[in-house]
Order: structure tokens, then sequence, then C-alpha cells
């Protein structure tokens, strides 16, 4: 395996209408040999045009591209030591899966003891065994996604790259799916370049996350480190589900004042917002950290309101409730033991020891 490096890269495309596009803006990262990277982000953020540029097939405008220790600008993609997954699979209908798994193998000159062989090894990592002689046409969503990583893995590359690859499986089947991937890459101990849309399906695979909005690198980081600490509200607001809440907010000495409401800031986070005392800010809260009182042993003396529940989801053990700060609708994620029901007035208690406060011009985290 190997790693992955990106310098300075740029990329523009012409369009007839805009003109120059410009795709991904100066993009600097490593994926560490072994490594499970996630790209996510919204559509149109830039995401599948790295990877794309990974594999070779965009040219990159401006900028290096390194696999392992080689530079790769020039390389063609077949010369590149990769292995490609897509989205839709791209199974030849006429041939056997057999025949699909052997098909690069044979383009590759491999000769036919090793392609049985490899076949053979990738059947068994991927209990695809009992359809080796089908056609795709015979075979589920989930069992052709299956082919489709075992064609990638008989090519035993340097790195493996995956564009939405469960993008058109349903829910149960994304989740399954999911597992087997991370299953997978420990097995194989494999440099995994993966894009996807969906912020869970990034933070349950990825060891580290790239964040990207308009061509732009927001963040890289763990799961957690996202989660907890995000560097702006794009990334606060796209990573979590339900996203992150936004209040408007004024700062006056240890109080925030919200257009309906007044919180007391915990003094071990007051440190860091001095230069923002009478200022306005935005006020970041997760759904998970607005508790119900009725729940608590205790009720706080601070930082508890009295909230009009506008709609009330009922998600087996929890609820999700939603209620409005001044002109700012708030989720919160509560306990299913409430019992709360809509258009009733209920006691919530923010805890804003998880809270994040964000610079409303450049919406950078304080």
């Amino acid at each position: 395996m190997a790693e992955v490096k990106f310098e300075n890269i740029v990329k523009e495309f012409e369009d007839a209408n805009k003109g120059k596009v410009l795709a991904v803006n100066d993009a600097n990262f490593v994926v560490h040999d072994k490594e499970f990277l996630v790209f996510v982000g919204p559509s149109g953020c830039g995401k599948t045009t790295s990877l794309r540029m990974v594999a070779g097939l965009e040219r990159q405008t401006s900028g290096d591209i390194y696999i392992g220790d080689r530079l790769v600008n020039k390389v063609h993609p077949k010369d590149r030591d990769i292995a490609m997954v897509f989205q839709d699979y791209a199974l030849y209908p006429h041939m056997t899966i057999r025949e699909n798994l052997a098909f690069g193998l044979k383009n590759l000159k491999t000769p036919k003891a090793e392609i049985e062989k490899k076949i053979t090894e990738a059947a068994s990592i991927l209990s695809i065994e009992n359809l080796l002689d089908r056609k795709p046409r015979e075979l589920s969503g989930g069992q052709k996604q299956r082919i489709a990583v075992g064609r990638a893995i008989v090519r035993n590359p340097s790195v493996f790259l995956f564009d939405e690859p469960l993008s058109n499986l349903d829910a149960k089947l994304r989740v399954q799916m999911r597992v087997e991937l991370s299953e997978l890459h420990k097995r194989l101990g494999a440099t995994i370049i993966y894009v996807t849309h969906d912020q869970v399906e990034a933070m349950t695979l990825g060891q580290r996350i790239v964040v990207m909005n308009a061509g732009k690198i927001q963040q890289i980081a763990t799961p957690e480190e996202l989660y907890e600490n995000p560097n702006n509200m794009f990334v606060a607001g796209f990573i979590g589900s339900p996203p992150m809440n936004f209040a408007k907010a004024r700062l006056e000495g240890n109080q925030l004042h919200t257009a309906t409401h007044t919180f007391t800031v915990p003094k071990g986070k007051l440190v860091g917002y001095k230069k923002y005392d009478g200022k306005e800010v935005i006020m970041g809260i997760r759904p998970e950290d607005i508790l119900s009182t009725q729940l608590m042993p205790s009720v706080p003396t601070e930082n508890v309101i009295k909230a009009n529940l506008k709609v009330v989801e009922h998600l087996g053990a929890e609820l999700l409730i939603y209620f409005d700060i001044g002109n700012d609708q708030l989720t919160g994620r509560v306990s299913a033991d409430a019992k709360y029901k809509p258009l009733t007035q209920v006691d919530l208690y923010f805890n804003l020891k998880k809270m994040q406060l964000f610079d409303p011009e450049t919406q950078q985290r304080i």
C-alpha cells in the first residue's frame, strides 16, 4: 500500500455560461499509508473531482499529486496502481461474475493460475463464492456492489478509490455494507479514499474525514474532532444528525442574550471569548445537549428556558423536538420518556459546557 499526497492542487473547468469554474481550490493533504480517508460534502463541492484526479481521470490545472514516492501528474490511469469502485457498479452484463473479476487481470497479461488464485481469495474475503458462475442480472444490488469491490481487490492495488459506492442501495443494505467495508479495510490493511455526500457514512467509515465546500477544504480531522471542535459553521452544520443548532446572540460579560432568552456562560469557557465581549456572536449547540428537565435528578438554576414545542417527532427511544428562539428554529433530542406533545410548553436545560460560539462575519469558531 502507499500514501497519497496533494500539494497545492487546483482544478478549473470551462463552463459555457460561467467561464472558468474553480472546482478544487488549493487542496493540500496527505492520505497516510493504510488509512481510510473519507471526502464528504454537498453536491458540487469538489470531492469526486479530487478522487478522479488521484485516479488520473481528471488532470489538475496546477499542483502535484504523489502516490507513494512517485509523482503521477503525467502517469496514465492504468499505470498508477490504483483500483476504483464506481457508484453504478460498471459490471459487464454478458459476462459471469468470474469473468468480470478476471477481465482486468487478463488485460494486464496476468498468468491464468494467478488469476484464479486472486479470484478465489477475493471471493473468500467477500463471501461471494456461490455467485461466481452467475450473471450480473441474477444478483441483488448488494451482491453487485460486492462484485465491484471484488474486481478492485483482485488488482491488489496500492490505493483503493470508492466513488459513492453505496448510494444506489436501500437504507438497510447501506448500513450492512458500511460494516462490511470497514471490516474489509481491516482485513486488507489497505489505503482507501472514499467519497460520499452522506455525513453518517463518513462518520462511521472514516479514520479521518476531509470536509469540502465550494471547492475548498474546510477541515481535515477524525470524526470525534469534527463533531466536538468544528472549524466553522459549515462543518458544525454539516456534521451531525440532526445538525448543530445556531442562534443569534450578544455576549455581555458572562451572559449570552438571545432574542428571547438569556443564558449564563460557564466560567471555563469565558477565557476564550474575552475579545467578543459586547459583540454579536452565533451560539451553536448540539440537539443532544438540550435536555428535558423532567428527566434530570435535579433541575439546574441557570440556562433553563420555557420552550413552546411546534413539532415532536417520535423515533422510538428518542424524540426530536422543534421550537424557536426568536427567529431561529432549534432542535432538541430527548428521551421518549419525556412523553412530550406538540403545541405544549416545556422546560429545557441548555448544557452550555458543550456549546460553541462562532463569529457571525467569518463564521469561524471562536
